[in-house]
Order: C-alpha cells, then structure tokens, then sequence
C-alpha cells in the first residue's frame, strides 16, 4: 500500500475553508478526540476553545483542535502526570489501521519535534509568565510563526462556530465531538489536516527562530503585526552579523595604564585573605582548636554554650574590593539617516534594519565580553530645527534594548548638535570614552580623551574611518561579507 504520508508534500499544502456552519462545528468537536499530550475530558475543552477563538479572530488559520490542545499543553507544560493513565484519545479497537499508523507518526514527526527543540522550550519558559488574555495571545503568535516557517495551512472557517461551541457547556461539547465520529464518521479534513502537518514537521529543522524567541522573552510579541515586522527583520540580521563573529572574546589592546599578562582570558585572583578573627562566620571558617570544647557524653558542653553566646572564633576575610574599569561607548546618530530606509538590491533588509541589528550586536557582545568591567552605553539621536527625523528608529531600538535599558546599561536621548561635544567631554572625564558617528556624509567631532570612529551609510556597504582619516568600504565579495567587517573591526578597536 501507498504510504499515506507521502501524499501530502511541501507543493501541495493548500489552504481549506469551511462555510457550512454544521460541517465547521462537526471538524472542530471531532478535532478535540485528536489530542495525545493529554487525555480529553470536559474540564480541559473551554482552554482549547478560548486558544482557538483567539487565533480565528486574528485572522489565523486554524489547525485541528487536537494538535492545538498537543500544542498548547506542551508549550503552557501541562504535561501528564504520573498518575494518570494516558490512553489513546480515540480508542485504538476503534480505528481504521490506517488512522493507527497517521496517529503514531503524528506523535513521532510532529510531538516529538516539540518535545526536544530548544527554542520551542525556551518559547514555552516565556509564555508561562504570561497572564490572562496575554498566554492565548502569546500562543497564537508561536503557532502563527510555527505555520509561516514551515509552511503548514489549516482551515479557515467563521468565528461566530467557535463562539457557539464555547457557549455550549462542556460535558455536552465533549460527548458530541465522540457521537459524531460514531454517528457521521471522521470529518474528511482531518486526515489531510494531519498530514500535512507531518509534512511540515519533516521539512522544518527548527519550529521558531531566535528572533520569534527573542520577542517572546520580551513581550514585544503582543504588538501588532506591522510594528512586529521591523523588530523580527532587525533580530533576524543581528543573528546573521553575530554569526560571523568569535565566540571568544577578542584579545584585548593595550591602553594607557594597563598592564600586560601572559593570561588572554580574565582570571579570578583572590583578594586579601584570612586577616582577622570574629566571632561570627560559617561553619567552614571554624578555627579548628575550637573543636576542644566539645566533650563526649555531656550535653550541652562548653561547644554548644560557647556557640549559644557568640564566642567561638572564626577566620575573617580581608574585604577589598576590585576596582573597575569605567568605559562608556556612545552612538550619536544624524537625523539623514532616515535616507538609510532603502532597500538595497544587494541586500536582504533595508540599510537602516541593519545598521540598528549592528547596534544592537555591538551592545550584546561588549556587555558579555567586558562584563568584568563598568559599562556605559549612549544613544544620542541628533535633532535640527525640532524635527526628530529618526523617532520611528529611536523607539524601535528602545523595543530591542528594553532589558539593558531597565538595568540602566543603556540610555537612549536626544539633543541638538551642539550638545554632543559637551556630553563626551563630560563622560571622559570619569571613564574611557569611545564615540562612533553614524551618518550618511562623515562628520567631525573633537573631543579631548574620547576615542572618536566615523561610520558612513550612503550606500549598500558602510564605510569606517577613525576621526583622522576617510571612511574606508572593507574588501568583500557580497554587501553583507562588509557588514560582518565594520562589525568585526568595530569591536576589536573597542576591546
């Protein structure tokens, strides 16, 4: 026989709708027997019902009601306990052989890729802080993103079915879905629904991407789908620009004031040491001739007393503190760089989409990779004549830097020109100051003790320059390949 599986390939996926109210209601109730993370019952419908209304009301394709219980199980982890004896959610003396073996490939191909890829996982830890309204919202997103990578269609059909269904109570919802299979059979577009997601799942290598993963964490996953655009494209351009960098940490230069090691990598040296005695400290600092108090056979012996009234002795620490070094880095952004949204056709996003992935790459990595020492990053957006030209960027970056700017790792202002000499001059005079002006024409700034870099974006590949000499393009093969260059040599005149 013909595997069944193969009938439905990546080409013939297509989309199916569902006019007829009746046959909508029957494929929905008879959807819910389909679930295999857990057992169907009556208490576990009105969440798969609400899961689902959410996502028709968005406009989604809706899969079967089984696989977006399996889904929403595994991705809230809601898991089977020990207890319950999990059988099939359709009796297996019931079924067709043919339904068998769908059912058990399904579990394979389709569950099993969601029980070990990693950022479905880390997807799940994220929507599990979600409250309210917010986790089907949440849910809806990772299973839009899960349709759209691999390619899967479910069935569209109208809201108000869902909202009928849901109204029924859920004893009788849940005894329908099994007397129509008796009664009517199995819906046609079960079977197909079922392999294409199998299809799907074998020809996805991974359910999201970091960028879905990444607005998850942040929340950012919940806007609209026009602001979420700009947002994934910048996520999915920084991964590539990260990609082509070190995992290790570039060996550092020598400035001013260091010292030379023969060690590349930071080692932790202890400070200080034993130098005192008190009468408090753990167990492990213990002076051991205090064991002498104790005395077999008598309880309480002197020992215990002592430690009672605070007598015993303990070693104390020398507490010496490691200096730091200060570093601040600064971004000054000129408002012609709302010239940089073009669409290059040498590239695969906008100019702008990724000079702001090569900001953001830049913050992700020398927060890491200098985590020993104190950081400062500063993002000044230049205003002319009152025109904030590039307000659309500003809040984009904000949106992608929301945790470093809540640790107070990152702060984002605007001002005039004029301020920006005066600002630098300031924050050299408590740390070591790097500028890098970001404009599509260079610009000059002298400041005494801030180490000044030039980035030019007037075309499809960016040119880098110290304050002295002209903004130079690197040699490459593709646009991108420069990118990963400026980024490259940004970073290893920085550490």
């Amino acid at each position: 026989m013909e595997d069944w599986a193969a009938s439905c390939t990546l080409g013939d996926m297509r989309r199916y709708e569902l006019r007829d109210s009746d046959e909508a209601r029957r494929f929905l109730l008879q959807g819910l027997w389909w679930q295999r993370v857990l057992s169907p019952r009556p208490d576990r419908v009105r969440p798969v019902l609400e899961w689902a209304l959410e996502i028709a009301s968005a406009g989604q394709d809706l899969p079967p009601l089984g696989f977006l219980a399996d889904f929403g199980h595994l991705a809230f982890g809601e898991l089977a306990n020990e207890r319950e004896v999990l059988p099939a959610a359709l009796p297996s003396r019931t079924l067709p052989a043919r339904w068998t073996v769908l059912l058990r490939t399904y579990e394979d191909h389709v569950l099993g890729k969601l029980y070990v890829d990693r950022l479905f996982s880390r997807a799940s830890d994220a929507l599990r802080r979600y409250q309210g309204r917010d986790r089907a919202r949440g849910l809806a997103f990772v299973l839009r993103r899960f349709a759209e990578r691999s390619g899967f269609q479910g069935v569209r059909l109208s809201p108000a079915v869902l909202k009928s269904v849901r109204e029924a109570p859920a004893n009788e919802v849940h005894s329908q879905g099994w007397e129509s299979l008796e009664r009517d059979g199995l819906h046609p577009m079960l079977i197909p629904q079922y392999e294409m997601l199998i299809a799907a799942a074998r020809h996805t290598a991974e359910v999201l991407g970091p960028e879905d993963v990444s607005q998850l964490e942040r929340g950012t996953a919940l806007k609209p789908q026009g602001e979420q655009l700009a947002e994934r494209q910048v996520l999915r351009a920084a991964h590539r620009l990260e990609e082509s960098l070190p995992h290790h940490c570039f060996r550092p230069r020598l400035h001013r004031g260091d010292i030379s090691t023969h060690v590349l990598d930071d080692d932790t040296y202890p400070v200080g040491g034993f130098a005192s005695l008190t009468t408090r400290g753990s167990i492990e600092s213990l002076l051991h001739s205090q064991l002498a108090y104790m005395e077999d056979g008598q309880r309480p012996d002197l020992f215990d007393i002592k430690f009672l009234r605070n007598e015993l002795l303990y070693y104390a620490r020398d507490e010496n503190q490691f200096l730091r070094r200060r570093r601040t880095f600064v971004f000054v952004l000129y408002p012609d760089l709302d010239q940089t949204r073009f669409k290059d056709c040498e590239l695969d996003y906008q100019r702008g989409i990724l000079l702001l992935a090569l900001l953001y790459v830049i913050v992700r990595k020398l927060a890491v990779w200098l985590s020993a020492e104190a950081l400062a990053f500063r993002f000044l957006f230049v205003v002319e004549g009152g025109k904030d030209s590039l307000q659309a960027e500003r809040a984009l970056l904000a949106s992608l830097l929301m945790q470093e700017i809540t640790n107070g790792l990152v702060q984002i202002a605007t001002g005039p020109e004029n301020t920006v000499a005066e600002l630098c001059a300031n924050w050299a005079r408590h740390s070591r100051c790097h500028a890098l002006l970001i404009d599509v024409r260079p610009r000059q700034l002298n400041v005494h003790g801030t180490t000044i870099h030039r980035l030019r974006m007037d075309g499809p590949q960016p040119a880098l320059a110290d304050a002295d000499s002209e903004p130079i393009i690197p040699e490459s093969e593709e646009p991108l390949e420069s990118w990963n260059k400026v980024l490259f040599e940004i970073l290893q005149q920085w550490v």
